[in-house]
């Protein structure tokens, strides 16, 4: 019998990695682990997102009548918690998806022809590949600076762009990225629209854990990337982070920059959304309220992120000023990122943790580290739990 001709791009390589052995390990023998990686608000207590979903069962969604880039109130309401925080906005340059990886997919449909190249921070969230595979587009890290507090290394990206002979399609911001917590230096964003603008590239902005800072950001940063621009750019948002509700599905995109530029990719983007028409049609009608009740589910979760965030420094205090290890510096986010001994592998600081200390975390080559000698932790655990399990996770490494 003939085998189906499957694809090349969805022929990932599917073995098992070996956190996820350790972890199958531990657990068929009974061993009570902490996942310091746990990243999924819905199984870290933060707040109470129940009555919120329920807002999904009211009768207003038993009707469909579907619209590409998203119900109008919907797509005001988006517009309208960016002006609240200051940002221009307008309800006509937002489009809704089932979620920021979905418009990932559509903006590289949008701006890629086959074999296009992106280019993609490093260290970043590994998701990028994926998508990337998936549309056919070969994606171009450029650097983030460690020992300048992750700044963007530009004379790289515009190598990289000249280097790509006219294929360089955009230029993918997280901001602030993931893991590294750095939100974009407003220096480093104009020199990027420049680099932009020049060579007809577009700018795509992820800003899912925009308004997760550790505090207020330094006068340098810049907060978001939302209104006038000189280079086409799409900002991107979703429930799934901004009120801790991945479960709902929904996403959103703002176009900013050159008018024209907007139209047509406004334009081009409604025929995308109307080939899925893939947001439903109860979170829609819903988003007005969900949104207008953020700032506490917000702020309960910037809440946790900074008591574990002051945990893990108490915890690093203790060992000492002879220990080696030490908290990288961080803007904003849900991650923080731990500087241990070079004297083991990563994998085996990872093992060591999980064998002998009951603790999951991730080693930093996951992202995509340039250099061995990190571990990455999730902020969102409960505190109780984070503070005695970062406590274990410090004395096992402080000495090496």
């Amino acid at each position: 019998m003939a085998r189906p001709p499957f694809t090349r791009r969805t022929a990932w390589d599917r073995t098992e990695n070996p956190l996820s052995a350790l972890i199958a390990v531990a657990r068929a023998q009974g061993r009570d682990l902490v996942d310091l990686t746990e990243s999924n608000p819905t199984r870290c207590h933060i707040a109470d997102t129940a009555p919120l979903v329920s807002l999904l069962g009211h009768a207003r969604g038993a009707s469909y009548a579907p619209l590409p880039l998203g119900h109008p109130a919907a797509r005001e309401a988006v517009a309208a918690a960016f002006r609240e925080r200051g940002l221009m906005a307008c309800a006509d340059r937002v489009v809704l998806s089932a979620s920021t990886s979905e418009a990932y997919g559509w903006l590289f449909k949008l701006l890629c022809e086959r074999g296009d190249r992106v280019l993609v921070p490093s260290p970043s969230y590994p998701l990028f590949d994926f998508l990337a595979r998936l549309e056919d587009v070969e994606l171009v890290p450029y650097p983030l600076v460690a020992e300048e507090g992750w700044r963007i290394d530009l004379g790289a990206v515009e190598r990289a762009a000249d280097e790509a002979e006219g294929r360089a399609r955009a230029i993918v911001l997280v901001h602030p990225n993931n893991p590294t917590g750095t939100f974009v230096r407003r220096a480093e964003s104009q020199a990027l629209e420049a680099i932009a603008a020049a060579r007809g590239m577009a700018l795509i902005v992820d800003e899912v854990f925009a308004e997760f800072p550790h505090g207020a950001l330094p006068p340098d940063r810049l907060s978001s990337f939302a209104g006038e621009r000189e280079a086409l750019t799409f900002v991107l948002g979703g429930l799934s982070k901004s009120l801790l509700l991945p479960q709902l599905k929904l996403g959103w995109t703002l176009a900013c920059g050159p008018d024209d530029l907007v139209a047509e990719a406004l334009g081009r983007l409604e025929f995308l959304a109307d080939t899925y028409l893939s947001v439903a049609t109860p979170v829609q009608l819903a988003l007005p309220e969900i949104l207008a009740r953020r700032h506490s589910i917000q702020a309960a979760a910037r809440a946790r992120t900074a008591a574990n965030l002051a945990a893990l420094d108490r915890a690093i205090a203790r060992a000492g000023e002879e220990a080696a290890v030490r908290r990288l510096p961080s803007d904003g986010g849900w991650c923080a990122i731990l500087e241990v001994p070079r004297t083991r592998s990563e994998d085996e600081w990872v093992e060591i943790l999980v064998r002998d200390h009951g603790v999951i975390v991730h080693p930093g080559y996951f992202f995509d580290m340039d250099r061995e000698g990190a571990l990455v932790v999730s902020l969102l655990p409960p505190e109780e739990t984070f503070a005695a399990a970062i406590g274990r996770v410090v004395s096992a490494v402080a000495h090496g």
